[in-house]
């Protein structure tokens, strides 16, 4: 692609951890100008989280700018007001009236720059909760999804950060919307999303469920299921699921697997007769799929064209031959100098994964570059970093090459 679709516009970002980050990466992903804003010095704390935190950073953090700067000195502050009056976007997912306190919030921002989109990413919106702490667990245990997920009487988050991912790319939808307003209107406007109504949006599948039949809808490990054959199954070395969403998926497992006498019994049809006699055909399946490798029986299930998966580990991702398409995972640079694939977004344009033009930036990367796009002379530079208003790093910066 020639130009990406978001060529033009600048952002602003105020963020750490995961929710405002996902937001940042979708809008820097295609196109746009991403300056991340850091506390001067070591910048985002996130940079540093242990454990399950330690690949927030690199995830979300590509094809952005770094201005490292103290928002409690007064330069910094109007510096940063002198950044954000020549941008068309400000993203924050800060405690709420944190930038308020600070003059940076919509209604003052959007005094000296009424064309500004302002999207704000909390842990819910309007109504009685507004003003509550919140966090994945919290809204994924309130909304439902824990309740979904694990066994009965035992919620259990999903296995990754499903809603501060999601309320991210829900804001940056938004903040897209919003531009495409202010092509009509000339005026910006201050969006909103959120975690716990993410969280609802996802369980609404279940919501309708009960208000269609009238039955609550069971943890996924207790349901009923929809089709008689929907299950992980154990093989000689590893475990495989396998989905027979329709009678001819029947027909077709049944003649991959040599399951003839199934295949040949009238009473198992259909699905709905196939689902009341899962105690009778699962047993007799689980004992095929036992005398196979994982391997055998993906191939098995890949002629026949059904619907498969082999269980895999986030680890094994990097091996994964689809995944290793050009484009699917874009190289970062981590701060001991490794690179790392990970995953693009998963969209295509043009036919055309979206890449990395930015490599991840060091904390304050681009501070003097910035100050002096808005002007600021050499001079002025070194004396704001001489003050501690704005820092720049010390090690030569890691530059991503140009996406072909």
């Amino acid at each position: 692609m020639n130009q990406l679709p978001l060529t033009g516009i600048k952002v602003v970002e105020f963020s750490h951890m995961v929710m405002g980050p996902a937001a940042g990466l979708a809008l820097a992903d295609l196109g746009a100008e991403v300056i991340k804003i850091e506390p001067v010095g070591a910048g985002d704390k996130t940079r540093y989280l242990p454990g399950s935190g330690a690949g927030y950073f690199p995830m979300f953090n590509r094809n952005k700018k770094s201005l490292a700067v103290d928002l409690k000195s007064p330069a910094g502050l109007e510096l940063v007001r002198e950044l954000i009056d020549q941008a068309d976007v400000v993203t924050e997912n800060f405690r709420p009236g944190g930038l308020e306190a600070m003059g940076l919030g919509y209604e003052d921002l959007s005094k000296t720059n009424p064309g500004l989109v302002y999207l704000s990413m909390k842990g819910f919106l309007q109504g009685p909760y507004e003003q509550r702490a919140a966090l994945d667990e919290v809204v994924q245990m309130m909304g439902g999804l824990a309740y979904m997920t694990g066994p009965p009487g035992q919620p259990l988050r999903a296995g990754t950060s499903v809603n501060d991912i999601m309320g991210g790319l829900f804001g940056a939808m938004a903040v897209m919307a919003a531009l495409l307003e202010r092509t009509r209107t000339g005026r910006g406007q201050q969006v909103r999303s959120s975690l716990y109504e993410n969280n609802v949006f996802l369980v609404g599948q279940h919501m309708a469920q009960y208000g269609v039949t009238g039955v609550a809808a069971s943890p996924m490990p207790a349901r009923l299921s929809a089709w008689a054959v929907y299950e992980v199954f154990a093989t000689r070395d590893e475990k495989i699921f396998i989905g027979v969403v329709s009678d001819t998926h029947w027909r077709s497992f049944c003649a991959a697997f040599g399951l003839e006498e199934l295949a040949q019994d009238q009473s198992l049809a259909t699905n709905p007769a196939r689902v009341a006699a899962r105690d009778r055909i699962l047993p007799v399946i689980r004992d095929r799929l036992a005398q196979l490798t994982q391997e055998e029986a993906s191939a098995l299930c890949e002629a026949a064209n059904l619907p498969f998966a082999p269980i895999q580990r986030p680890e094994d991702l990097f091996t994964d031959p689809h995944l290793a398409q050009p484009g699917a995972m874009p190289e970062v640079t981590l701060s001991n100098g490794r690179k790392l694939p990970l995953p693009a977004l998963p969209i295509e344009m043009d036919g055309h994964r979206l890449g990395v033009r930015l490599d991840l930036p060091q904390a304050g990367e681009h501070s003097a570059t910035l100050a002096a796009e808005l002007g600021y002379d050499p001079q002025q530079v070194e004396e704001l970093i001489e003050a501690g208003v704005i820092s720049a790093p010390v090690q030569e910066p890691h530059q991503a090459p140009h996406p072909t």
